[in-house]
């Protein structure tokens, strides 16, 4: 049996009294690109924040390349690469210093760090932006440059919250076509999002979440069953098909008031 890229357990973790992850149970297999989707305020980024080591759960095991997590952080944290939503940078950095410096953080040799650098500034189109600081780039660029830093040290597993998020298409492009070519090497990506259509075109495997659980997990077409697209599924599965949303709007449009 292949050995899972992450092995979750009765997951939880509240904020007071507000639930955000009740016991969770995920496995997600290792050399594939694995979706985990669901509405906002779902839970995926607090699950994601606690399988990377950035937040303790209030109870359950969470384990990333056969290491618990909350046991030996560094050396899970050594071994995957991590680009969260609403990521802070050193912003009076070039693309480049923070690259250079990250690379030194993670204990590679300067020569490597400069090369693997000045490859995914290429890359990632940020060749010509390599010596602007970060606080001048815009949403886009500011998603590639953290991406190559999560991909500088060579993790086993990349973990992406809403990697797409405000970016423009020739971006997402360029972000997926590195994500794809890591993939086909035998690494992992984990990647959370509400768009079910990049999910569909991207993913082998998806985890369907909502309020705080997992509702589906498995194989895409597995999860996507007799529906005719994943879109339709999911929205069977977190209970949203059939919901009015005109009823009580009878006075929007027509220009009246």
């Amino acid at each position: 049996m292949t050995q899972a890229a992450v092995r979750v357990e009765n997951l939880w973790k509240a904020f007071g009294r507000q639930v955000a992850v009740a016991g969770v149970d995920l496995t997600l297999p290792a050399g594939k690109f694995v979706g985990l989707v669901g509405p906002n305020g779902a839970g995926k980024t607090t699950t994601l924040s606690m399988v990377t080591g950035l937040l303790r759960p209030d109870r359950g095991t969470v384990e990333v390349v056969g290491q618990d997590v909350w046991r030996d952080p560094a050396e899970v944290k050594a071994r995957i690469g991590v680009l969260p939503e609403g990521l802070r940078l050193f912003e009076r950095l070039s693309g480049r210093e923070l690259l250079a410096y990250t690379g030194r953080l993670r204990g590679l040799p300067g020569t490597e760090v400069d090369k693997r650098a000045t490859q995914l500034l290429d890359v990632l189109d940020l060749a010509g932006a390599q010596h602007k600081l970060v606080v001048d780039y815009s949403t886009g660029m500011r998603k590639k440059i953290g991406l190559a830093a999560a991909l500088l040290h060579n993790p086993e597993v990349l973990f992406l919250d809403e990697p797409f998020e405000g970016v423009d298409p020739v971006s997402a492009q360029i972000i997926r076509g590195v994500l794809e070519r890591y993939t086909a090497s035998g690494a992992t990506v984990v990647f959370s999002s509400h768009v079910m259509e990049l999910v569909e075109s991207l993913c082998d495997w998806v985890a369907v979440m909502a309020a705080g659980r997992i509702r589906a997990q498995g194989p895409l077409a597995e999860v996507r069953g007799e529906a005719p697209t994943l879109q339709q599924a999911f929205l069977e599965l977190v209970g949203a098909n059939g919901r009015d949303t005109g009823s009580d709007l009878d006075w929007l449009g027509g220009g009246t008031r």
